[in-house]
This record gives structure tokens, C-alpha cells and sequence, in this order.
């Protein structure tokens, strides 16, 4: 299989000559690294140390801080971003970002609302509104980005704006109730083993989450396409496919976040998700994945999304006012682009150093020169590919 790989990496061009494409197996020794769960924890240690210090900070100002009901308003509080943030994980991963996962949350809020006003079953209506926002997601985003190779920020920005319109063309700027179907207001109300259903609905995310990008083949080839693109389309990797894929799952997740939303308001309001988009992306920032693609995953955005709610919970507790969670969200937001921005500058340096000292060792430099996403399952790329190359990608 190597050997095939690498033969793929060599491209004849009209004229003749051979140039020579990145190496898209060449990151299977850090891989394999016995260590490289250690690497990998790096990325946690400040969004983690992070979590302690707010901890640390709030309780000792307010002792109801780490109060078992105040964690429990926290993680009630803040599912809905968890499960924004879940999907935007794939997203990022994969090299993009979906500007448009708020407007699918309120889209699809008003769709369940639509369907249960004309008498769709509640459970039904919510699995089909859900199903709507994940093939949204997949059909039009991911096609466009995939396939159409338009520009995902200009793709979910355009669709974000027109999804945003429909819904106030359909509600007329006004929320919709939903107090009398028992089921949705149940999903914000009722408990299950003592724990509320949207904190159930954010545990069934992330643990879905986790699974499908660490221990499938769609996940691994996210982790590929993210770290490069053309590397993964000559290893086999059906990349519009899987392009296709992640958006979807970042409009599944959306479309959850929107249902758990719905319940919890007993309402469809269209304008409950107007931020949530940049905040699950600094949350997702901050636990680890790179904006560039290839690299991170669902604990360090559990740590992030965490970070950010517990974050804004400590300054209501302490008395600061509300309208100062959107100046700290916004710094937060500023700081984990910076921090992305400096752990990348500084893996490059790194790679650059010890590719310098192998070369003068004698020694193959590509053995060290790892993409992006090389301490991650970004291997896949060497597995059997998910179906024929298309010639398109």
C-alpha cells in the first residue's frame, strides 16, 4: 500500500516532467509514535489549565460557585453550544468552518413548529426537523464546498444570510409557542437518572462525536482532507464526499442544538441562535483544533465550550452584568485565534529545526516533515480508500 501511495504522488505533467506531490503517508511514524498520546495532550494543557484557574477564581469569590446546582445550570445552560461546538469540531477539522450552523439551529426550530402545527406526531416532527438540518448541511453547504470548490467562508456566510431571511419571512420576527406539545417541553424540563434531558442530549453528542472522527474511516479521512487536501484526493479519499459528510454532521448537530432549544424556551424563537456560531468557534479554537485543518478533537471542545460557560456563569454569580459576556466572549475569541496562530508558527519552527538536523545527519527529512494533522488519526489517508478516486476530487 505504501508503495502505491507514494507512485500516486508523482504527477506527469503535459511536458514531461514529473513533479513531486506531498507525501501523504510520510506522518504514519509519529502515528505510531508509543508516545504520541503525550503529544497529542499538549494542545489541552491551557484550555484545561485554563478551566482550573476560573474554578479556582469564582469559587474562592463566590462559594455557590461550585455549587452542585449552579454546575447544573452551567452545563444546562450552555448544551445547546456544546452541540454547536460538536459540529463545528467536523467542520474545522476538515478545513473549514460553518458560518450558517445558528440560522439552521433557529430554522430548524421553526420547521418542528410547522410540522407539529399540522399535526405531525412530536416525535416524528422532531426527527424529521433534525434530518432536515443535517441534509441541509450535506446538500447544500458541503455540495457547494465539496464539489462546487466555492469558498466555505462565502458559502456559509450566503447561506447563513439566507437561511436567517426565511425564517423571519416565516415567523414575521415573531416567536412561535410550543407550551402545549408536552413532548418538546419535556426535552427542556423533564430529567432522566436525575439528570436533564439537554445534558443527556450533550453527552450523546460529544460520545457520538468522539467515536465517529477517532475511531472510523470517515473520521480519519476528516482528519486527512483537513491536513491536505491534495494528498488526501490522490490517496484515494473521495474528498467532496467527505467534505459533504462534515457539513452535514455540523448541520445534524445544529439542527439537535435547535430542538434542545425549543424545549428548553417551549418556544421557536428566531433569534436564539444570532452568536452561537462565533461562540462554539472560539470554544472549538480553544480546546485545540487548528483553524487551518487536520488537527484537534471533541475533548479539547468539551474543555473549550466549558471554559466559555463557566466563564460567563462566575461573572453573572460575582454580579457583573450581562452585557459584558459579549465583550468577554469576543476576547476569548480574539485570544484563541492568537493562540492557534502561535502553536502553529511554533510546530512549523520545530519541523523546520529538525528537518534542518536530520538533512545534516543524512537522514530522510520527509520522515519528519508531518502535515498538520500528524499527531491525530490523519493516517487514514494510507488505509483503503473510501471508494474509486473521482477524477473531479
Amino acid at each position: 500500500m505504501m508503495a502505491s501511495v507514494e507512485r500516486r504522488t508523482r504527477q506527469r505533467t503535459g511536458s514531461g516532467a514529473v513533479n513531486e506531490l506531498p507525501q501523504v503517508g510520510a506522518d504514519l511514524t509519529l502515528q505510531r509514535d508509543p508516545v504520541g498520546w503525550l503529544k497529542r495532550g499538549r494542545r489541552y494543557v491551557g484550555p484545561g489549565g485554563a478551566l482550573v484557574g476560573i474554578v479556582v477564581v469564582f469559587s474562592s469569590l463566590h462559594p455557590f460557585f461550585i455549587h452542585g446546582q449552579n454546575i447544573t445550570n452551567i452545563l444546562t445552560s450552555n448544551s445547546d453550544l456544546m452541540l454547536v461546538a460538536a459540529g463545528m469540531t467536523f467542520a474545522m477539522i476538515g478545513g473549514g468552518f460553518d458560518l450558517s450552523v445558528g440560522s439552521v439551529m433557529e430554522a430548524t426550530g421553526v420547521l418542528l413548529a410547522g410540522l407539529l402545527a399540522v399535526g405531525v406526531p412530536q416525535l416524528l416532527a422532531i426527527i424529521i426537523a433534525v434530518l432536515c438540518a443535517g441534509l441541509f448541511g450535506a446538500l447544500v453547504n458541503g455540495f457547494l464546498i465539496g464539489y462546487a470548490r466555492l469558498n466555505f467562508l462565502v458559502v456559509t456566510l450566503g447561506t447563513m444570510t439566507a437561511v436567517q431571511g426565511l425564517v423571519y419571512v416565516v415567523t414575521n420576527g415573531n416567536t412561535l409557542s410550543l407550551s402545549k406539545w408536552h413532548m418538546v417541553a419535556a426535552i427542556g424540563t423533564a430529567k432522566a437518572l436525575g439528570i436533564g434531558i439537554p445534558i443527556w442530549f450533550m453527552i450523546g453528542a460529544v460520545v457520538i462525536a468522539g467515536v465517529c472522527l477517532r475511531f472510523t474511516r470517515v473520521g480519519r479521512a476528516i482528519y486527512a482532507v483537513g491536513g491536505n487536501r491534495e494528498a488526501a484526493r490522490i490517496a484515494g479519499i473521495r474528498v467532496g464526499l467527505i467534505t459533504m459528510l462534515t457539513y452535514g454532521a455540523a448541520g445534524l448537530f445544529a439542527g439537535m442544538a435547535g430542538i434542545v432549544d425549543a424545549g428548553r424556551l417551549a418556544a421557536a424563537s428566531p433569534t436564539v441562535g444570532a452568536t452561537i456560531n462565533l461562540i462554539a468557534g472560539a470554544a472549538v479554537l480553544l480546546g485545540g483544533t487548528s483553524f487551518s485543518g487536520g488537527e484537534g478533537g471533541i475533548f479539547g471542545t468539551i474543555l473549550g465550550v466549558l471554559l466559555i460557560g463557566a466563564l460567563e456563569n462566575g461573572l453573572g454569580v460575582i454580579g457583573v452584568s450581562d452585557f459584558w459576556s459579549n465583550v468577554v466572549t469576543g476576547i476569548v475569541l480574539i485570544v484563541a485565534v492568537g493562540l492557534d496562530q502561535f502553536q502553529k508558527a511554533r510546530t512549523r519552527r520545530r519541523f523546520t529545526r529538525e528537518s534542518t538536523e536530520a538533512g545534516k545527519a543524512g537522514e530522510p527529512v520527509e520522515q519528519l516533515a508531518a502535515p498538520v494533522g500528524a499527531y491525530e488519526p490523519a493516517a487514514a489517508i494510507a488505509t483503503p480508500p473510501l471508494g474509486p478516486r473521482p477524477a473531479d476530487g
